[in-house]
């Protein structure tokens, strides 16, 4: 407990030292990275440590109301705080090179100064044990990520975007405000320690709903995810990697932790859980594999991936409604695995995507191509973190995908509504991961292979050492996890039994069945690296005395091909998104070709939001009209303000007797 109290003190100190010297900006930028390295190290030691002597909590007494600082670190809790200590400390030594930058243009100090507040709320969130603290550090979580993602501020429709944020971000926050009022009005207190909900009725649902209205908003489910694919292609790289990669975890972590003080789930959590997992997760590649803006690309992904990890969670909410361990286990444990496996790969892809963005100037996926000759590290890193993130072996991400669908085959001969149920999972899985080959292809093939297709490709360059760095490691984790798999089955079922409340032991038999497949798994994955290398190998050798000559490639007649009459974003996927146009809605914009020698012709496509155009702008559309009503309620006179106050007051007392 110690060493997170220290980080957390740490973080506040080396942000408010950035801040103060901010007129140097070398000095103040390495005093923010450092800062947070230093508190992130400490913190893994703290894991550690809990690990192995059980829970660690604190609990001081203070002035707030209703309020005790009350912090805690148990199985549950380190789970989350694993990926925040890594991404933040690697997004840190990225952003030291990537700010660089911006020095002499941007406040480098205020920069540091939000950064590593985000990284100290999002520890206290999962480690607070009171609803007052857990608000104040939610609070800090989303106004540090705000200013973060207006950092370029002077930007076309940033401020809009900031705002969207700060505006969705709230929303949720009322219904968290909502659901800690109705659970500490229940239990008497506003400590976790005393809450648990016994009584049947209305009251766990309800409380249920405002807790995935309200960490769901957080966690990007779709319809609630409007903010997500706006907000985290606006902020800088690493601090893209810190949101997309833990942030919005917290959201899965809030919901898990207000699922344990309700005692036994009903069956429909459940359910509702796996369709908003399944329906976020095939919408979200979807609307991905459309995008044309890197960025915007990978965050889509990032709702595509929140959507496995519900439906793991999902599985594992419904296993408890119904007492069947072995969903229960298998579940929580595909989707827990998930969530640490993407927040590495998404940081990983979102560092790549910066280092694409300094190197060559845009993320514009059109305007790139044949970045591999230039930008080889990253490349090489971008391309296992894609092929991870497609659930492809011998990768990480195959690995907890492949816990999930162990989970649902399990479950086939159950009863008929379980089996109807692992069969639509199946297939979504199916599904999405057939997409995200698609998608990833169409963004690794067109960036980093083919020939340049604009001036942008000229100019690109490696980043610096540092970025380098951060990718490096995020990679190798990628593959060395996928080994590790079977020794950490052991650390979920601790976390599992957090969570259900039930004996270790009834816990065990479940996992141990699971190892089994895994060793397997791991031991294939072995052997694959070997033969991989034997054949690079044999390869050398066989080349070793041959001279080999660059030619052009195929070119269908032409004498002189050039780099336009290769594949684009939009002609790659094309097939794809015609299929899914009702749901896409794509629109393209033609200029078509009527002549034999035609001056230009034109052809751009742009796939809008479904929910955003469908639900949210109408809705905005019609609030504002209700509320441009009520304008003469603003008039300008103080004495009527004074009494619009004095009766509110009336009310409120009135209302208390």
């Amino acid at each position: 407990m110690n060493a997170v109290l220290s980080s957390l003190i740490i973080l506040a100190i080396s942000g408010l030292l950035a801040l103060s010297f901010n007129r140097f900006a070398k000095l103040s930028n390495f005093i923010g990275a450092l800062g947070v390295v230093i508190a992130s190290i400490l913190g893994l030691g703290s894991i550690f440590v809990v690990y192995k002597t059980n829970n660690s909590s604190l609990n001081i007494p203070w002035l707030v109301p209703y309020g005790t600082f009350s912090i805690e670190i148990d199985f549950l809790s380190t789970l989350f705080l694993f990926p925040i200590f890594i991404v933040s400390a690697l997004a840190a030594v990225y952003g030291f090179d990537y700010l660089k930058h911006y020095f002499g243009k941007k406040n480098i100090g205020r920069a540091w100064l939000f950064f590593n507040l985000l990284v100290a709320s999002m520890v206290l969130v999962v480690i607070s044990r009171n609803a007052i603290l857990f608000l104040l550090a939610w609070e800090a979580m989303s106004i540090s990520s705000f200013f973060l993602v207006l950092f370029e501020g002077e930007k076309k429709n940033v401020g809009r975007v900031g705002l969207l944020y700060l505006i969705a971000t709230h929303i949720g926050t009322l219904f968290l405000i909502a659901m800690f009022v109705l659970l500490s009005k229940n239990n008497g207190s506003f400590d976790f320690s005393l809450w648990q909900i016994t009584a049947s009725g209305f009251l766990p649902s309800i409380i249920f709903i405002c807790a995935l209205i309200g960490f769901g908003t957080k966690a990007g489910f779709m319809p609630l995810h409007i903010w997500l694919p706006e907000a985290h292609p606006a902020a800088p790289s690493h601090v893209s990697a810190v949101m997309s990669g833990v942030m919005i975890k917290t959201g899965i972590y809030g919901l898990i932790r207000i699922i344990t003080f309700l005692g036994i789930p009903c069956a429909w959590w459940g359910y509702l859980l796996i369709a908003i997992g399944i329906i976020s997760g095939v919408l979200g590649i979807l609307f991905a594999l459309a995008q044309h803006d890197l960025k915007r690309l990978l965050a889509y992904s990032s709702i595509e991936n929140i959507g496995i990890i519900t439906i793991g969670i999902g599985m594992g909410v419904l296993g408890m409604s119904i007492n069947n361990p072995v969903l229960t286990v298998i579940g929580f444990t595909g989707g827990l695995l998930h969530l640490i496996n993407h927040s590495l790969l998404k940081g990983l892809l979102f560092l790549g995507a910066g280092a694409v963005l300094q190197g060559a100037g845009t993320r514009e996926i059109d305007a790139l191509g044949g970045l591999f000759r230039k930008m080889p590290l990253t490349g090489f890193c971008f391309l296992i973190g894609a092929a991870s993130i497609c659930g492809l072996p011998p990768f990480n991400g195959f690995i907890s995908e492949f816990i999930i669908y162990f989970a649902s085959f399990k479950s086939l001969f159950g009863s008929a509504a379980i089996a109807l149920i692992s069969m639509i999972i199946i297939a979504s899985l199916a599904l999405i991961g057939a997409l995200a080959v698609a998608c990833f292809s169409k963004a690794f093939g067109i960036i980093f292979l083919g020939q340049p297709r604009s001036v942008y490709c000229q100019q690109a360059h490696e980043p610096g050492i540092f970025m380098r760095i951060s990718m490096v490691i995020l990679a190798s984790a990628s593959v060395l996890i996928g080994l590790c798999f079977p020794f950490v089955v052991g650390f979920i079922g601790k976390i599992i039994s957090e969570i259900t409340g039930k004996p270790i032991s009834t816990i065990e038999m479940p996992l141990l069945n699971l190892v089994n497949p895994l060793i397997y798994i791991v031991v294939g994955v072995l052997l694959l690296y070997i033969v991989i290398l034997l054949l690079i190998l044999l390869r050398r050798i066989i080349l070793r005395k041959v001279e080999i000559k660059p030619v052009l490639t195929w070119d269908c007649g032409y004498m002189y091909p050039n780099s336009r009459m290769q594949y684009t974003a939009s002609s790659f996927i094309q097939p794809v998104v015609d299929f899914f146009k009702g749901i896409l809605n794509t629109k393209k914009h033609v200029v078509k070709i009527t002549e034999y020698f035609p001056d230009s012709s034109y052809f751009k496509t742009e796939t809008a939001d479904l929910f955003s155009e469908t639900v949210f702008r109408p809705m905005f559309k019609f609030l504002r009209q209700m509320t441009e009503k009520l304008t003469w309620l603003q008039h300008g006179k103080l004495q009527f303000y004074i009494l619009y106050i004095l009766f509110t007051l009336i009310a409120l007392f009135i209302w208390k007797l």
